[in-house]
């Protein structure tokens, strides 16, 4: 599947939700509702995204993808279940954007002739600093 196309709108119903008591911001709010968010994405039995998408996401989820397949977002920046909700999704959507474009491949380059130049200088610079330092065997 060609990947260069749009981002597919990801599926509501491959995002799970998981609402717990969050750390944050919430005075006494914070001890008696549950404001946190973890989303679970299955990014292996995803419909929605291309094999090589997927594997470029699972890249870019680093730990927070585990060893399942299962893409782990929490979110308790907020007070409210639903603004920490919409921004674990954003967070998703974007990881997604990201992942969607393929990455440039390197085209390697020759160092500039003034480059070459300069770096031979410094190694003859430094040579002749630690020939300086060494003690003369013959008069000493």
């Amino acid at each position: 599947m060609n990947s260069t196309l749009q981002p597919a709108r990801l599926d509501p119903g491959e995002m799970e939700f998981e609402y717990y008591r969050s750390s944050g911001p919430g005075g006494q709010n914070v001890n008696k509702v549950s404001t946190a968010v973890r989303l679970r994405f299955d990014l292996r039995r995803s419909a929605s995204l291309p094999d090589d998408v997927k594997e470029r996401l699972a890249r870019i989820a680093g730990d927070k993808l585990t060893a399942e397949g299962v893409l782990i977002i929490e979110a308790q920046r907020y007070r409210s279940q639903e603004r920490n909700q919409q921004d674990a999704v954003a967070r998703l959507e974007r990881m997604v954007v990201r992942a969607w474009t393929p990455p440039k491949p390197r085209r390697p380059t020759r160092p500039t002739r003034a480059s070459t130049e300069k770096r031979i200088q410094d190694k003859k610079r430094r040579s002749q600093r630690k020939r300086d330092r060494q003690t003369n065997s013959i008069g000493e």
